[in-house]
């Protein structure tokens, strides 16, 4: 599978756990985040960590002093694992949550997040301080932005609602004049020629901006008149960029103003490009089905799964609501049982022989679908639940549908 869809794995389990962390809760201030930025030691902190421990001695209430010592013991214990911060930064939420009534339970969470952590964090209260992994969560796709007419250029980038000018530059194309005969002529050509190396001039700048960009969805492009069009039409830009302009919006300056005014001007397409590429997928899915033994589709997690294993799936389609495990169970006697549900049962037992279990394996189903398509090189695309595409893989066809590379009888 590709960058993009590593990409997208990961933030869909940085989210479903998210999603669980939220609304967590401790009986009192015991629950404990510590965000701990790549430029800090795994050393440093674990130092940090043994002063808080000698502090909350001082702790009044008898419970809560016993489970804020042990939370910060569980962190310390886990940082020895590593052996410097990763890249991007390492989260911890650690503490007794509330179960109901007088019971708790001790949970522990070591995130890596999408984004850098910059600030060294540690905080104890009722419930964990998640905010600034909340904000990593909120939609961050880039888009480079190139406003552009004979006389001037701006290449920009837009990340989330942020944009950012990258380069401004001038022409020194000449401005034509009324002079007649060959010597127009000639005057006239020199300003193509000029015109000519001012393009890859842009080109050359975006590809520099641009190419190597893994988060790069498309591209933008405007300014006044005609000269945007000629550009893009005449495929001044590195191929693998060509194949992401959008499309071409007018705009009245191309200056750091004009990038501003590129977005706004832009701002329908760029909304409906997940919804476009969505709906895409989904009637390509339905228009297989319509074939004649069902085409190139399928459908239902069971009929997904064999034909992935047979190495016939082209791009497997799952719902972000899936909100299912995919369990294992092993009893004692080595018999193994898998089945799908939304979590382990409480009291289960082996149906061949009634053993009591041994081991409980559980994964998310959509990581488990990550994992099969990853072992034969199959692609995974994940739909959004809110749109009317999203809906219609849940409910009709359970949330787990394919586009295959070949029909196979099942």
């Amino acid at each position: 599978m590709g960058e993009d869809s590593s990409i997208d794995r990961a933030r869909y389990d940085f989210k479903k756990a998210m999603q669980e962390i939220v609304n967590l809760r401790g009986r009192g201030t015991e629950l404990i985040s510590v965000y701990v930025p790549a430029s800090k030691q795994i050393s440093d902190v674990t130092s940090y960590l043994r002063n808080e421990y000698s502090q909350s001695t001082n702790i009044k209430s008898k419970t809560t002093r016993k489970n804020v010592m042990s939370a910060i013991e569980s962190i310390m214990a886990r940082l020895k694992t590593f052996n410097k911060v990763p890249e991007n930064g390492l989260v911890v939420f650690c503490g007794e949550i509330s179960m109901g009534g007088d019971q708790t339970r001790m949970v522990q969470y070591v995130l890596e997040p999408p984004e850098p952590i910059t600030t060294f964090i540690y905080r104890c209260d009722s419930q964990f301080f998640v905010e600034p992994l909340l904000d990593m969560l909120r939609e961050k796709k880039s888009y480079g932005l190139i406003v552009m007419d004979r006389s001037e250029a701006s290449i920009g980038i837009l990340t989330g609602k942020k944009i950012t000018l990258i380069k401004n530059f001038d022409s020194q194309v000449p401005r034509k004049h009324r002079q007649g005969g060959q010597s127009a002529q000639r005057f006239e050509r020199l300003i193509e020629i000029a015109a000519h190396e001012f393009f890859k001039k842009i080109a050359d700048n975006a590809e520099e901006a641009f190419l190597n960009r893994d988060d790069l969805q498309g591209i933008l492009i405007g300014g006044p008149g005609a000269t945007k069009d000629y550009f893009v039409k005449e495929g001044y830009l590195h191929h693998e960029l060509q194949k992401k302009v959008i499309d071409t919006f007018d705009t009245g300056y191309t200056d750091e103003y004009g990038l501003k005014e590129l977005v706004n001007n832009a701002a329908g397409a760029l909304q409906d490009m997940d919804i476009m590429r969505e709906r895409e997928l989904i009637q390509r899915l339905l228009t297989e089905i319509r074939k004649e033994r069902g085409g190139l589709s399928a459908y239902g997690e069971e009929q997904v799964r064999q034909l992935l294993v047979a190495g016939a799936v082209d791009t497997v389609l799952l719902s972000e609501g899936l909100n299912l495990k995919r369990i294992k169970i092993t009893c004692s006697n080595g018999h193994v049982q898998e089945f799908t549900a939304r979590k382990v049962p409480s009291k289960a037992q082996c149906d061949q022989c009634d053993s009591p279990v041994e081991s409980v394996e559980e994964i998310d189903l959509v990581d488990h679908f990550y994992d099969l398509a990853e072992t034969v090189g199959s692609k995974v695309e994940l739909i959004s639940e809110d749109s009317e595409e999203g809906e219609m893989l849940i409910q009709a066809f359970g949330g787990v549908a394919a586009l295959l590379r070949f029909q196979v009888m099942i």
